[in-house]
């Protein structure tokens, strides 16, 4: 399945008021695995950024003149977006931009390019209800590395997103798990059954490398930090150490 993570940054809240797109990205993920492949622009918006969308993503007008109009790039960016399942953040707000933008350039709206449509803000809302489910609380709740956002970007935010979904939808897309057997594993030979060897599949044992035991230990600390100390996870991997 292409899946592509989606965000906007704009020249404030509401396109009904004139406000346009003066960024865009999109992240490709193929089967849950991001390809490396993305589409990254910042555009004029041909009008002035309100003050308090640049005290959150560090833009103003200035910084975009000279860049391309979005009419200039919608036509890209449909052919990229097109025929794959769209997640964002919050996405009623960024689809209105997105929508309106595709209008003034004379083309369909986006329901005509994706196959789907995923709100990680609205899945988070009910994975976590009463919790803050912005995108960095979500970065906290997951031990994702944001300490590189000190401003809004679309496409650090789309990169930050896709972590945070492939995280919080984990085991979800299908009953069993994928897993990347590595090249050296070890076999563990069957025993205390009678059966003949040829009858019983070796016993595949995949050791976590020492970066995926760092990883599982920051989402246990993560975890243990929004139970406010009883994960219990973490106190069976510390007595397991003991």
């Amino acid at each position: 399945m292409r899946q592509l993570i989606l965000d906007t940054e704009t020249t404030g809240l509401d396109p009904k008021l004139g406000h346009r797109i003066i960024e865009i990205a999109a992240v490709e993920l193929v089967d849950r695995r991001p390809t490396g492949r993305h589409l990254h622009h910042r555009v004029d918006p041909q009008r002035d950024v309100d003050a308090a969308a640049t005290d959150v993503h560090g833009l103003t007008w200035d910084d975009l003149k000279g860049k391309p109009r979005f009419h200039e790039i919608a036509a890209e960016l449909a052919d990229f977006a097109r025929g794959a399942q769209w997640i964002i953040h919050n996405a009623p707000f960024d689809i209105a931009f997105i929508d309106y933008e595709l209008e003034l350039a004379g083309l369909p709206a986006s329901a005509s390019l994706y196959t789907g449509l995923i709100d990680t803000f609205a899945l988070a809302k009910e994975s976590f209800p009463g919790k803050r489910n912005g995108l960095d609380a979500l970065c906290e709740r997951f031990g994702i590395n944001n300490a590189h956002r000190t401003l809004h970007g679309a496409l650090l935010d789309a990169r930050l997103l896709a972590d945070v979904y492939l995280a919080m939808t984990r085991g979800q897309e299908s009953l069993t798990i994928d897993i990347v057997v590595p090249s050296a594993v070890i076999a563990v030979a069957p025993f205390g059954t009678g059966l003949r060897d040829s009858a019983r599949p070796p016993l595949v044992v995949i050791e976590p490398t020492p970066e995926e035991l760092a990883e599982h230990e920051a989402y246990l600390a993560a975890l243990d930090r929004e139970s406010k100390g009883r994960c219990v996870w973490l106190a069976s991997s510390l007595a397991a150490v003991q």
